[in-house]
């Protein structure tokens, strides 16, 4: 087996996310559970982007904001994601490269255009995501790079974009890939809805033994094992992965790995501004302090570290140097 030459091969939506704030009441009026993410079709979201206020656009997507995080941190990634000819496509690709990503995945042409996210952000820092996946739920098994997922440590896998038949495909052929190369594979549960539509699927590759790493939120959890008790439901999945982490908000997170437990808080943050990207980036944080062999406490620490620098900002990319904040920290 050859040596890695990355840490982390990211796939999942290639998104820019659109970020306004708005008042309950707008959000409330659209329909939407305020915190929830609903998938919405092109039409419903240019509506709905005609009557938000003004708007920051920032890459996003799950995964891309986690390996943008972890470039941040100092390592060295790759992301496969599929954007349309088009401007947001052409910003997408901009922004992940200059985070020194490797991101070389063809644009698709025509219709649809490339995905985004209509972030509505209330008084009390909550997002409800409203997304366009667009082109990204196109992602075709031809888009995998075969070389690329071999040559990271890591493969992660985005709950997100289990959804559509293509990228679906396309991701399990992935793990394969990386199953062959003996790397492991890391998979984010994303989001309850995630869970209700393809539950079944999510238990079999846990099953399955083919994750290694599994990050959840504590509903994600939950949902998953269809319980309402959560040290019986981490337990119930602990013992079936390798590696879970479990966020649970304000309580901090915890992980198990090979029977080894380990909690952590949250990290004090001055004042909660958009929770946009918080899993995405402890996600990034963990995964970097285990590529960098620290212990599982630590690497928790990263993730909390990484999590409180993102929802002190608009946007889900880090803006603050995230190595300093690590080493000022952990050292």
């Amino acid at each position: 087996m050859t040596e890695p030459t990355l840490d982390v091969v990211a796939i999942g939506n290639a998104i820019v996310d659109v970020i306004a704030q708005a008042d309950d009441d707008f959000v409330t009026s659209e329909g939407v559970a305020k915190g929830s993410m609903r998938l919405m079709d092109e039409a419903t979201s240019d509506s709905l982007y005609s009557r938000m206020g003004p708007g920051r656009e920032i890459s996003g997507g799950s995964a891309a904001n986690t390996v943008a995080g972890m470039a941040a941190l100092g390592a060295k990634c790759g992301f496969i994601g599929q954007v349309a000819d088009d401007q947001l496509g052409a910003v997408f690709a901009h922004d992940i490269r200059a985070n020194h990503v490797v991101f070389d995945t063809a644009v698709r042409a025509g219709q649809p255009s490339t995905a985004r996210c209509l972030i509505l952000v209330t008084p009390d820092a909550q997002r409800t995501m409203n997304t366009f996946l667009g082109a990204s739920q196109f992602l075709p098994e031809a888009a995998i790079d075969h070389e690329l997922i071999a040559s990271a440590r890591i493969l992660y896998l985005e709950g997100y974009l289990w959804d559509p038949e293509e990228p679906r495909a396309a991701m399990r052929a992935a793990i394969e890939i990386a199953r062959a190369a003996g790397r492991k594979v890391a998979f984010t549960l994303s989001d309850t809805f995630c869970i209700s539509r393809h539950r079944a699927d999510f238990l079999n590759l846990i099953d399955s033994g083919l994750l290694d790493i599994l990050f959840a939120n504590e509903s994600e959890l939950l949902s998953l094992v269809e319980g309402t008790d959560f040290d019986a439901a981490l337990e119930a999945i602990a013992a079936k992965v390798p590696t879970l982490v479990v966020t649970r908000g304000v309580d901090g997170a915890v992980a198990v790995h090979d029977g080894e437990r380990a909690t952590v808080p949250a990290e004090p943050v001055e004042r909660v501004v958009d929770t946009t990207g918080a899993g995405d980036l402890f996600a990034a944080g963990f995964l970097a302090g285990q590529v960098q062999g620290r212990a599982l406490a630590d690497s928790l620490r990263m993730g909390a570290i990484a999590a409180a620098e993102v929802i002190s900002h608009y946007g889900a990319r880090p803006e603050a140097k995230l190595s300093q904040l690590v080493a000022d920290k952990l050292g």
